[in-house]
């Protein structure tokens, strides 16, 4: 099953997709729907409005997350490429919800920034409330995968031993177009699907989430652990190598590139990225 938020005449509402229209499923978006009881059931069942996926206008898959977590350093070979060591436990940091963007929204390139970079990931969206879960517990906590571009300022995130300040910046950060559930992908909640991110057609990232060091279910006991997580919150599992700041040359995204972000099974992001006008 595929879910997803989407923008018409002036609101939002979550839908289902369901061959070439999109099925309304009674609620503003789907964070809306993950935080109802017996969410999966009336997803599929749903016989609402329709509307056609041709033209659709995607908002982030969940608008409005309580938390946005993300995972640095988690596939051996972007590990490499920044020469640092395997990690024992995973390397976290956090997003804002106003950080994130719809799947076609343009990129908006911060004045501040000369070091804008790209990161193709796969985001785990939280279906159940887990704390401190473990096993089958984290398991069903996973209501679905989505695609997320961690945009990055690198000039920012490496001004300090925190990266906080390099990877929070505001309407940065697609993620969609659509939550897909476990059940329609290779390996369920530890999905081995291949992840693609191309800037101007060229290919700089081409992986499979098969070399994360941490997988979806590592990562919902870890962060759970720490705080709780709540329906709709999304982890972001990290990137593997081909980030434009390990190139040499460096590459840096400057204005006017076309960025596609791609996760088999699951779907693409385009965006452009578009120059943040001088106040």
């Amino acid at each position: 099953m595929k879910l997803a938020t989407l923008r018409t005449d002036g609101t939002t509402r979550a839908v289902r997709l369901d061959g070439d229209v999109l099925v309304d499923l009674g609620v503003p978006d789907v964070g809306a729907l993950l935080a109802e009881d017996g969410w999966a059931e009336r997803a599929a069942t749903a016989t609402g409005t329709t509307y056609p996926v041709e033209g659709a206008d995607f908002a982030p898959v969940v608008p409005a997350p309580s938390k946005v977590v993300c995972v640095g350093l988690n596939y051996r070979n972007h590990i490499q490429e920044m020469g640092r060591d395997l990690p024992e436990h995973p390397t976290l940091f956090a997003k804002f919800a106003d950080c994130l963007i719809g799947a076609q929204d343009d990129i908006v390139r911060p004045v501040e920034t000369e070091k804008l970079d790209w990161e193709v990931e796969l985001a785990v969206v939280v279906g159940a409330p887990a704390r401190r879960a473990r096993g089958a517990e984290a398991e069903a906590a996973i209501a679905g995968f989505t695609v997320l571009n961690d945009i990055t300022c690198r000039d920012w995130q490496f001004r300090t031993r925190e990266w906080l300040q390099g990877k929070m910046w505001d309407s940065t950060t697609p993620v969609g177009p659509c939550l897909v559930t476990p059940d329609e992908l290779p390996g369920g909640v530890r999905p081995a699907v291949d992840v693609k991110l191309l800037v101007d057609g060229e290919v700089m990232q081409s992986d499979s989430t098969g070399d994360l060091l941490f997988d979806p279910v590592d990562l919902v006991e870890y962060v759970s652990t720490i705080v709780r997580l709540n329906p709709g919150d999304i982890i972001a599992t990290g990137t593997p190598g081909g980030v434009g700041h390990a190139r040499r040359p460096e590459r840096y995204l400057l204005g006017g590139e076309t960025v596609v972000t791609e996760i088999q099974g699951i779907g693409r992001l385009e965006n452009r990225v578009v120059k943040e006008k001088s106040a």
